[in-house]
């Protein structure tokens, strides 16, 4: 009898062992199976500047194999057009503004943030980063004393380098960072290169001159050197036969660092070029004009890693536009608008106002709205010397360059001299309205226009909308001001330059 026992006891034990081992066999198969991720991020890469988007005098043929080996995005907006607020979005998966300090550049994460780089490290996957630019800049010490390591955890020289690390058991991300394009720039470089200057991007807010096309060249120099990089990553991943299995996205973390563009609220400013690549697991040569958010990155890759997405991140998910193998408008009910903002990205106000210039941006298909809180202040920063709260600051919310100096110096030179001024330094009313279809370049402000009021009252209510459904302490105050008390721990980046 006892031995009878014994026999079932096996059997029994036998069958557990029998019903369990394929389960664990395709737990270790769909382990195996999720994606590889590289995201790459220039540093003030903005739109439209990529072959891919119709910029004929940039060559970006790495960014233009992503986007025609997979989708380009037409509307990626980050969520503040200053670094470490984009970037610290990206890694949290929530609007800046929820991010207390955060929200500032030359700033800091709050501890109590989390990365979802962390979470997919905590999830099986291996982590890293490149030594250049990745979160920042500001002062992570608190934050990796608390979680005991970087948002993106540890740091490469290079992406062949961390592939030596990596198993082709275990699924990888790594963030590719860099400098490029963010100034300075070498002086005639783009010429030099080969880039003709007289075929450059102009938005419609700058004047027609040599100097500025120059000086976007210069711009154009670096943005190709960033591409090549990404070149370099993707050679490596087909040498190692990982290309099919790896999510691959490049993009920019705001505008390019000129004036009216970074740190500000129109297209210059906020929106990117944005690709991805995922082998076969999307339809290839898509375009797709869904609004997304960087906000929206992290619960996407999440998704996509079989990862729970933690319920405190505001970003939501856009795989359904990835699986889609539609172009033009996928999600009709969920991505037809977007929101923005910014707090402070330099004290650049009349000392001893330590406070940046508090806005905030709704867009759909048609209009462009804008409410800058306080109206008195200077967008681009005060242009009294001797009058900042930085010193040897001049215009500090823009960054210093040829075509800052050559707006400012020439601003009485003629009618179309003193629009651009206006439209980069001066003053702004508290509502701005723009009007898409008639000025996509968003220069011509209709908010006083009778015409449009009722437009202007359903774009108001939009906004507020939005900010109350994604935590935005203006929605409820207008006027609070707890962004600016936090420190700023850089030293200023709008000198007067020659």
């Amino acid at each position: 009898m006892k031995r009878f026992r014994k026999i079932l006891v096996t059997s029994l034990l036998w069958i557990l062992v029998l019903c369990f081992v394929p389960n664990l066999s395709q737990s270790q198969e769909k382990q195996s199976q999720r994606p590889n991720i590289v995201f790459c991020l220039a540093d003030d890469w903005g739109w439209p500047h990529a072959g891919a988007y119709g910029d004929t005098s940039v060559k970006t043929p790495n960014f233009d194999r992503i986007a025609k080996e997979g989708i380009l995005f037409n509307n990626a907006y980050v969520t503040s057009p200053s670094c470490t607020p984009s970037r610290n979005a990206f890694i949290t998966g929530k609007y800046h503004w929820e991010l207390g300090p955060g929200a500032n550049l030359w700033s800091t994460l709050p501890a109590e943030h989390q990365s979802f780089i962390h979470l997919l490290a905590n999830n099986g996957y291996t982590t890293g980063r490149t030594k250049a630019k990745t979160w920042g800049p500001g002062n992570l010490e608190e934050w990796i004393s608390h979680h005991k390591a970087h948002p993106a955890n540890q740091a490469y020289e290079t992406f062949g380098d961390f592939l030596k690390t990596t198993s082709k058991e275990t699924p990888f991300f790594f963030w590719l960072g860099t400098s490029d394009p963010h100034r300075d720039y070498k002086k005639g470089s783009g010429k030099a290169s080969g880039i003709d200057v007289s075929k450059v991007h102009l938005f419609e807010h700058y004047p027609k001159s040599d100097v500025v096309r120059n000086d976007v060249a210069d711009y154009y120099f670096e943005v190709q050197r960033w591409d090549s990089l990404v070149g370099s990553v993707i050679s490596q991943l087909e040498e190692q036969g990982l290309l099919e299995n790896t999510i691959i996205i490049m993009t920019g973390d705001h505008g390019m660092p000129f004036p009216r563009c970074k740190g500000n609220l129109y297209d210059s400013g906020v929106r990117v070029p944005f690709a991805v690549r995922w082998g076969k697991e999307i339809k290839a040569n898509r375009w797709v004009n869904d609004f997304i958010s960087f906000a929206d990155i992290a619960p996407t890759l999440l998704e996509i890693a079989s990862v729970d997405v933690p319920k405190e991140m505001t970003g939501e998910s856009f795989v359904n536009l990835l699986q889609s193998t539609k172009s033009g408008t996928v999600d009709t009910s969920n991505r037809t608008d977007i929101v923005f903002g910014r707090e402070r990205h330099v004290p650049a106000q009349e000392k001893p106002n330590m406070a940046g210039y508090p806005s905030r941006g709704y867009k759909n298909d048609s209009f462009l709205y804008i409410r800058n809180y306080q109206k008195d202040w200077w967008p681009a920063g005060t242009g009294e010397l001797g009058n900042t709260n930085l010193p040897n600051q001049w215009y500090a919310d823009c960054d210093g360059g040829p075509t800052k100096n050559y707006i400012i110096e020439n601003k009485d030179k003629d009618e179309a001299h003193r629009k651009a001024y206006e439209l980069c330094f001066a003053k702004r009313p508290e509502e701005e309205l723009y009007d898409l279809k008639n000025d996509p370049d968003q220069v011509n402000n209709i908010a006083a226009n009778t015409d449009y009021a009722d437009v202007l009252k359903q774009m108001r209510l939009k906004l507020q909308e939005k900010l109350i459904s994604l935590n935005d302490p203006r929605a409820k105050n207008p006027n609070f001001d707890g962004f600016d008390h936090y420190p700023y721990l850089g030293g200023g980046g709008g000198k007067k330059t020659n």
